[in-house]
């Protein structure tokens, strides 16, 4: 039986399509896609994410840890509330998953990870452990709603009291604790907006708020457009334990500068990539979607996530292609026994509204 989350009643009062997700049962929609996609584009829309797990880890050896464990170094986050993105790599250098670590003090940080993953992330991080005085809590207690679009923050701020005043000074990439909330001006749409994490016996009330301030529900479809146009990558599909981060289109979240000992650096440092994630928009008239040949002149790639863009009106994938590959080239993608052109991007293909390639 898939597991619920504490809003799962709320969502099947509202009317929303379940499907099971990563062993969850999970709005996939609450009516319409597409308008749940420009909703959050042009306004404000709000997302049950707590099927991902929160992990709060402590002790005196938490950063010496996470430095080991994650291949983006926690060195780099000196004040509280600050946020960094990373993968977690295994030995042979392939993305275990990709993670949120949150910074309070040298001593105690919250990571948020995927739900697919959670159960494994947690035994190959417990693993990892051996030797550092560092401990792991499961935060299922939690949780977490993201509230996104152009209008999130005001919403947030009439919706929640107390939160005008905690967060109006946030960059993206930086939280604050407020009473029990934790609330971080961080997303995965490409837009302005807060992740919230709070108890679970204050999630309906928080979300009927939101709703009173004029945010509507979103599903998990219209998630998965608005990071594909955002360029996110998705674990699973761009990211998974067979690929290097540097062949992934996060090699940016890679540091070496140091002479850190992370898992899975000799990998990546005696490996030369050979491919590279890259942007796609269909020329024709046609539908991407993960798994199909890419023909270059530099051989074939594979897309590995693709969709219909309601912002661009046009079908967009992201792909993992020969790195010769250029911004600009023309390829070919084999759409049911045909051949569509499609054009190489930079992505993003769309942030904060606006079509960028």
């Amino acid at each position: 039986m898939a597991r619920q989350t504490p809003l799962h009643e709320t969502h099947r009062a509202a009317g929303a399509k379940l499907v099971d997700f990563a062993g969850w049962d999970m709005p996939l929609h609450y009516g319409s896609q597409i308008e749940e996609h420009h909703l959050v584009r042009r306004a404000a829309g709000m997302f049950d994410v707590s099927h991902m797990l929160a992990l709060d880890v402590t002790g005196p050896d938490a950063r010496r840890w996470l430095q080991h464990l994650l291949a983006n170094d926690v060195a780099k986050l000196t004040d509280a509330g600050r946020a960094l993105y990373s993968c977690m790599l295994n030995e042979q250098g392939g993305v275990i998953d990709d993670l949120i670590v949150y910074y309070f003090d040298s001593r105690r940080y919250r990571i948020v990870v995927n739900a697919g993953t959670a159960d494994s992330d947690l035994a190959w991080m417990r693993k990892t452990l051996e030797g550092f005085d560092a401990a792991i809590a499961s935060r299922r207690d939690l949780a977490i709603l993201a509230v996104q679009g152009p209008q999130a923050v005001e919403a947030v701020w009439r919706a929640i009291p107390g939160s005008r005043n905690a967060t109006h000074a946030l960059a993206p990439f930086q939280a604050t604790e407020m009473d029990d909330l934790l609330i971080a001006r961080t997303g995965y749409t490409g837009e302005d907006g807060f992740e919230i994490a709070l108890p679970a016996d204050r999630a309906t009330a928080t979300w009927q708020a939101l709703l009173d301030a004029g945010v509507k529900p979103a599903g998990l479809g219209a998630r998965d457009t608005l990071r594909l146009e955002a360029g996110m990558c998705l674990y699973g599909q761009d990211l998974d334990a067979s690929t290097s981060p540097l062949e992934s289109g996060v090699g940016w979240t890679v540091n070496m500068k140091t002479p850190r000992d992370f898992i899975g650096r000799s990998a990546l440092e005696s490996g030369s990539p050979t491919r590279r994630l890259a942007g796609l928009v269909l020329e024709e008239r046609g539908v991407l979607r993960a798994h199909q040949i890419v023909v270059t002149p530099q051989g074939n790639g594979e897309t590995t996530s693709g969709s219909f863009s309601p912002t661009m009106n046009c079908a967009i994938a992201l792909a993992r292609v020969p790195k010769e590959v250029a911004v600009g080239d023309r390829v070919e993608v084999e759409v049911r026994d045909r051949r569509l052109l499609a054009r190489v991007v930079k992505p993003p293909f769309v942030r904060n509204g606006r079509v960028l390639v």
